[in-house]
């Protein structure tokens, strides 16, 4: 580790996993050198870069005392993100993806709530953003709860499994450093940069007694980076393998499986529909059968909670457990309908003759005449 000598203990540890990113990385590396919490530490681990990646760490490492460097050959970024962590001295951890960027404010405001609320992790909204071609950023508000009232106070996973309806974004928050190493919470260390987050948020959730969320946005999340992989549908295929390392981090804790298994294949549900919007058309169906393969085991083993899931959702998982092309065409019928009703009524009418036929749809327009 190329390590500068530091007269102060950080608050917050920065982790930033760094892997050809000489395109952005001065903006993220602006972003947190500038936050108005200065007692913090920039973890940079340069992952085998071929770029000028390691240079322009070493450049901001020489200018600043807070920079640390570990360096070392390509591992992937769940290796990444372990060495860091390792390497992290700080009270809190935050993690900090190189192509994006943070607000002033948002460690400040992060571990003020965490010490107030004696958290294991905080976490806040963010912005999904872009640039255009003048460079400006273009960005749009994201809540990462649907609920007002998980906001600006302290929350135990253990009494409330709703709360892991929450938004699976890691870098929105702090996490407590003796809370990460008590429980041995790494990431998978996969091949690549393929979804090694959901690990890492599952076993936070488990394992956490007291969580937080600031109500407002300070994290910016690129979207305009065709390196991530939620751009590359090849690497989708990892989604499934990532579930299967929590499926056994679930079996190595017997307490923490009877109380979440149930939750781990609801959200599964979710990723794996993500995981599946992305692949392109070869790919869909040898997903399918790995997926319903999953299901039908899970059904069998009675591991599903149909009271976690929306009709819509549950659905989903019955046709699933009937086989992949059924689960392939509902999903197809799904969209259908969602991409009908942003249509309109000429829309929708067009949708059930599709899939209702000309009997029933005429039915379904009498119905609602008489409801008018």
């Amino acid at each position: 580790m190329e390590k500068n000598s530091k007269s102060f203990a950080p608050l917050v540890s920065v982790v930033m996993p760094c892997y050809n990113v000489e395109e952005y990385l001065d903006v993220a590396m602006e972003s947190v050198l500038g936050q108005s919490l200065e007692d913090i530490e920039i973890v940079c681990v340069n992952d085998g870069s071929k770029d000028s990646t390691l240079s322009m760490l070493r450049g901001y490492s020489e200018k600043d005392s807070r920079v640390l460097i570990v360096d070392g050959p390509n591992g992937g970024y769940g290796k990444a993100m372990n060495k860091g962590m390792a390497a992290a001295s700080g009270e809190y951890i935050a993690i900090l993806e190189p192509d994006d960027f943070i607000d002033r404010e948002m460690l400040q405001t992060l571990y003020g709530a965490a010490k107030q609320w004696g958290a294991d992790f905080v976490k806040s909204d963010y912005y999904r953003f872009t640039t255009d071609n003048a460079g400006e950023v273009i960005a749009e508000p994201e809540r990462i709860s649907s609920k007002a009232e998980y906001y600006g106070r302290p929350l135990n996973p253990h009494d409330n499994h709703d709360l892991f309806n929450m938004q699976m974004m890691n870098w929105t928050g702090i996490y407590k450093r003796e809370f990460i190493e008590a429980h041995s919470i790494k990431h998978h260390e996969s091949p690549g940069a393929s979804y090694q987050d959901n690990g890492f948020w599952f076993q936070a959730f488990c394992w956490a007694s007291v969580i937080g969320v600031v109500n407002k946005p300070f994290y910016y999340y690129r979207q305009d980076n065709a390196s991530s992989s939620i751009n590359q549908d090849n690497k989708v295929f990892c989604m499934p393998d990532e579930y299967a390392w929590i499926r056994g981090f679930l079996r190595n804790n017997p307490k923490l499986e009877e109380e979440y298994l149930s939750m781990f294949h609801y959200k599964k549900l979710h990723n794996y529909n993500f995981a599946f919007s992305l692949l392109a058309p070869q790919y869909r169906m040898p997903f399918a059968e790995r997926y319903s393969r999953e299901y039908k085991d899970a059904m069998e083993n009675n591991e599903l909670d149909k009271t976690l899931y929306w009709p819509g959702e549950w659905e989903q998982a019955l046709a699933l457990v009937e086989g992949p092309k059924q689960y392939c065409d509902l999903i197809e019928k799904q969209n259908a309908f969602d991409d009908a009703r942003k249509a309109g009524s000429i829309g929708l009418l067009k949708y059930h003759m599709k899939y209702d036929g000309l009997v029933e749809t005429a039915k379904i327009v009498a119905r609602k005449i008489a409801r008018r």
